[in-house]
């Protein structure tokens, strides 16, 4: 089913900003999200600072669809790619191996492993698909505070630190997503 026409111009909005290196908020499955290119230092940093979240904790980011991470994908075991295709679209962010360094270490911070998920929530994911890669996707909160559930927190929150929001509903999920080891098969969060 394709997402209504309203979705797909805001999702083409935010994706062009997205590549002019802003910061937008957007709804996931349960929380609101902070996002940006990955693959631009200058953007992440800025989501740092905006969160006072250490860089060596790493960041987690959001696809569309299990294409947008090909290169991440290739040198895994066809079971582990199993694994992934049960759980995606969805709720679960898995720890991927990186061994090649495909993903900047402003991302992965201390890890040698990429934090990702293909969510399946249509807002966040149209987004990606609009964006045609990854992005960033770390809950709208302070390092260590609750995660933010209304745009009005968010904008008390946050005020003028975020470029852009998206419009949006959340995904009605009690939790941000389940974290989960794909080398251990470990639950991480």
């Amino acid at each position: 089913m394709n997402p209504p026409r309203e979705t797909v111009c805001a999702a083409e909005e935010a994706a062009s900003l997205l590549g002019q290196g802003k910061l937008i908020a957007y709804p996931t499955e349960a929380v609101w999200g902070i996002g940006c290119d990955p693959f631009n230092e200058a953007a992440v940093l800025r989501v740092l600072r905006l969160k006072q979240r250490a860089v060596e904790k790493g960041l987690l980011l959001l696809a569309a669809g299990m294409d947008q991470i090909e290169d991440l994908l290739a040198p895994l075991a066809l079971e582990q790619i199993a694994v992934l295709r049960e759980s995606w679209p969805g709720h679960i962010t898995w720890l991927i191996p990186d061994p090649h360094k495909r993903y900047p270490d402003w991302v992965k911070g201390k890890h040698p492993s990429v934090a990702i998920r293909v969510s399946d929530h249509p807002v966040a994911a149209a987004v990606s698909r609009s964006f045609g890669k990854p992005m960033v996707s770390t809950s709208a909160n302070l390092a260590g505070e609750p995660e933010i559930r209304s745009r009005q927190d968010l904008r008390r929150q946050f005020g003028d630190g975020i470029d852009h929001v998206v419009e949006g509903e959340l995904g009605g999920r009690d939790a941000p997503s389940e974290i989960r080891d794909l080398s251990s098969g470990r639950r991480i969060r």
